[in-house]
Parts: C-alpha cells; sequence; structure tokens
C-alpha cells in the first residue's frame, strides 16, 4: 500500500514522506513565524540585503526550522551544507570548514547547518569558531533546547538567536489543506478525500507541530482503503488510528467550545480543583489555544479572587507568559499549576460588582462634574475660579486620614466596593470599618 501511495497519479517513485515533499521552497510558501519573516522582520530585511549573520534558531519541533535555513541560504545564494549534531564530531566539522574555505576562493558563501546543536559538547562547538568568526562559514543551528544553557558562551555571543514559536491551529490547518490541494508534491494528484473534522481533529493533536499533522495526515490516508472508484474517503476513525488518540467531541466554533470554558470557570469559582483540572485537560487534548485558557484564567482572578487574594492576579499572569514562552506541547503544566491555585484561592467579586454598579451610575447621571475641591489648578485662572480650593491633603493628617468628599454631589455617600471577610478581603474590610467608626 506504501508504494502504491507513491505511485499512483506520479510519473516516478517519490519515497520521502510528505513532511519532507511539502517543505516550502521559499518564503512566499512558508506559513507561521510572520514575527521573524513576516515584511521587514528581521530575516525579510538580511535575506533582501544579502547580509545572512549566523543564527541560532530556536523552539519546538516542527516548526520550521531546517526549512528557513534552507531557504535563507538559497536567498543568499550560499552552498548548503547540512549535518546532525547526533552524527558528527570535530573531524567533520574541520572537513566542512575545509570545503567552505574552497567555495570562499570561489567566491561562494557557505551557510552550515548544524541540526540539534545542543548535542554538541563544548570542544566541537568550540571547533567553529573561528571559522564564524572570520566568515568562512554562516553557520545556522537548530535546537529545541534553551541555547542560554546548550550552547556555549563565545559561540552564542557571535550568533543572533531566533525563537520560533509553536505553529497556530490555523497555520497547522493552512499546510493541512494545502498538502491535500497539492498535485505536484501532496495528495492532490491521488483519488483522496477527506471527511469532516478530520483537518480540526490534526491541526488540534499535533501541539504546533506541522511535521506530526503531515505525518499523521499520511498514514490516515495509508490506512484508508479506496472505494470501488479508487476514491480514499479519509474518515475521522482513520485519522484517530493514525495518531492512535480518540477525537474529542470539542468544536472550538461552537456550542461545546462555550459548554467548556463555561464548566471550566465554574468550577473554579466553586473552588473545585479536581473539576477544574479536568475541564482544562479537556481543553487541552482537543487542541484550545492554550493562550485563550490564560486570558480566561487572568480574567477570573480578577473577577471572582479580587483582593480576597490579591497575589491570584499576578500568578496568572505568571501562567500566561510562562504558556506563551515554553509553548506546547509542555504548555499544559504552569495551565493546571494556575488552575489547582486559582481553585482554591479564597474568592471575592467585591471589586467586580463595584464596577457595575459605577458604571451604572455613569450611564444613569452621565458625566457628572468634579468637585471644585478636588480638581487640578496648575494656572492662576483655575485658582481663580476655586479649582483645588479647601483641599485637604491626607498626608497632612494623621494615618493619612481626612474627612472629605470625593464623589459628585449627586452621588455623596455612594458605596460601591463591598468588601467580604474572605482572605486579604477580610483586612481590608476591616480597615474600611475603622475608617467610618472615626
Amino acid at each position: 500500500m506504501e508504494l502504491e501511495l507513491f505511485n499512483e497519479g506520479r510519473s516516478g517513485l517519490n519515497p520521502a514522506p510528505l513532511a519532507e515533499r511539502m517543505r516550502p521552497r521559499d518564503l512566499s510558501g512558508f506559513i507561521g513565524q510572520e514575527h521573524l519573516l513576516g515584511e521587514g522582520k528581521l530575516l525579510d530585511r538580511a535575506i533582501k540585503k544579502g547580509e545572512l549573520p549566523s543564527l541560532i534558531l530556536w523552539g519546538p519541533p516542527g516548526t520550521g526550522k531546517t526549512t528557513i535555513a534552507r531557504i535563507v541560504a538559497e536567498a543568499s545564494k550560499s552552498e548548503f551544507l547540512e549535518f546532525s549534531a547526533v552524527l558528527s564530531g570535530v573531524k567533520e566539522i574541520r572537513e566542512v570548514i575545509k570545503a567552505a574555505k574552497e567555495n570562499l576562493r570561489r567566491g561562494k558563501k557557505t551557510v552550515l547547518f548544524v541540526d540539534e546543536i545542543h548535542r554538541f559538547n563544548k570542544a566541537q562547538q568550540d571547533a567553529f569558531l573561528h571559522s564564524v568568526e572570520d566568515g568562512t562559514i554562516t553557520l545556522i543551528g537548530a535546537t529545541t533546547e534553551n541555547p542560554s544553557f546548550e550552547v556555549n558562551a563565545p559561540l552564542l555571543s557571535r550568533c543572533k538567536v531566533l525563537v520560533l514559536e509553536s505553529l497556530p491551529s490555523g497555520a497547522l490547518k493552512e499546510i493541512l489543506g494545502r498538502a491535500m490541494k497539492d498535485k505536484e508534491r501532496g495528495l492532490g494528484g491521488l483519488k483522496a478525500e477527506l471527511e469532516e473534522g478530520v483537518i480540526d481533529f490534526l491541526s488540534g493533536i499535533s501541539a504546533g507541530d506541522a511535521r506530526t499533522a503531515l505525518n499523521a495526515l499520511e498514514a490516515a490516508y495509508m490506512l484508508t482503503e479506496p472505494d470501488p472508484g479508487g476514491v480514499r474517503h479519509i474518515s475521522l476513525k482513520a485519522a484517530e488510528e493514525a495518531v492512535q488518540r480518540k477525537a474529542i467531541l470539542y468544536d472550538k466554533g461552537g456550542e461545546e467550545h462555550y459548554n467548556v470554558i463555561s464548566a471550566f470557570i465554574k468550577s473554579m469559582r466553586g473552588s473545585d480543583p479536581h473539576a477544574a483540572i479536568y475541564w482544562l485537560a479537556r481543553m487541552v487534548e482537543a487542541g484550545e489555544d492554550p493562550l485563550f485558557i490564560a486570558r480566561r484564567m487572568v480574567i477570573f482572578a480578577s473577577e471572582d479572587i479580587g483582593n480576597a487574594d490579591p497575589g491570584a492576579l499576578r500568578l496568572a499572569i505568571d501562567v500566561k507568559d510562562a504558556v506563551d514562552f515554553v509553548g506546547m506541547p509542555e504548555g499544559w503544566i504552569p495551565l493546571a499549576h494556575g488552575v489547582a491555585y486559582l481553585a482554591t484561592a479564597p474568592k471575592s467579586n467585591a471589586s467586580y460588582l463595584a464596577y457595575l454598579e459605577a458604571a451604572g451610575d455613569v450611564r444613569k447621571h452621565g458625566a457628572l462634574p468634579v468637585p471644585l475641591h478636588i480638581r487640578n489648578a496648575p494656572t492662576s485662572l483655575m485658582k481663580g475660579l476655586g479649582y483645588g480650593k479647601g483641599y485637604k491633603y491626607p498626608h497632612s493628617f494623621k494615618d493619612a486620614e481626612v474627612e472629605q468628599e470625593y464623589l459628585p454631589e449627586v452621588l455623596r455617600n455612594r458605596t460601591y466596593y463591598r468588601p467580604n471577610e474572605r482572605g486579604h478581603e477580610g483586612e481590608i474590610a476591616e480597615r474600611m470599618k475603622k475608617k467610618e467608626q472615626k
């Protein structure tokens, strides 16, 4: 069946995997990493100027590190030499540098691409230093590990580190769709059709990895028997079998999306960490955007916890930053950390309700005038009109507290913020109570 896949509809055998065949040949075909390759961005400018610096490409698997290296080498009219840090040593490095020097004598630049550069030891990495520094080679290293820890400082200082991001679901869908239509390199020249839900499932299950998504699509094709007309209808069942994972009912654009996120929020609000973690897992395993989840957690930290635990908002933002930095698939780790904390934190929606009441008064009464005594008076004219007259500077009084009206006359003595007794907000409530009793 595998030979049939590569022969059907083609003039000759092409045994390369679909992910390799669909590798973009130039920037116009590259999907994702717009922060590096978009118009006017760093690599776009470098390619147009023909001035390519040595680079360390750091990012998750399947995000385009090798492809970018090939494209920029081609665009800079350089010879592209590639080897793996797993299989090569100092001897091979010296041979490559010797070849690069020959290229240089012929007026040809050399781009040396080292996959998994973090696997090189210090001596192997040091072997590049002089050649990188004198311009014999332009080094492009690819790594899934933090180069700050895995690449030695002298080599790191001679390279520009570029961070690649996990591909979003939309980019993976576009890549899969292109593979289905491409008649030269993809499945477009074969009799293949996708049933509803397959692309959504594969893009969600691939954790931002284009290679994984394309390999799964190809495996699903191989597992699908042709109908009497020779057409292979790739089903969701075949896609599940290809990745050995069940598709989870979770339409990110439909009702189930809103049902699950509602259950997630309500479980945290109800202080049930077990249910909250379960609904988190439902979303992550179905391929939900982890930053969408993190944003909901930031909102929850203010809306439902507030001043009962002021540290909750800081933690939620730290979780968002961690997920954005780490990406998937490991992003679920800080998400679970944050959910467990938020679900068990003391709860208060007092500040949330306070704003809603204040906003109601703004809509009801319109733009009420600011009391004269708390207006700013930067000019003599404004002072003459009474701006700031009678204002009592709190720091001039004991405990920095003074009886003074700050609301418009219509809203005098209006109460919006009513802290409860839970967590830190209990201390706030006590302070407010003491102030009222003075």
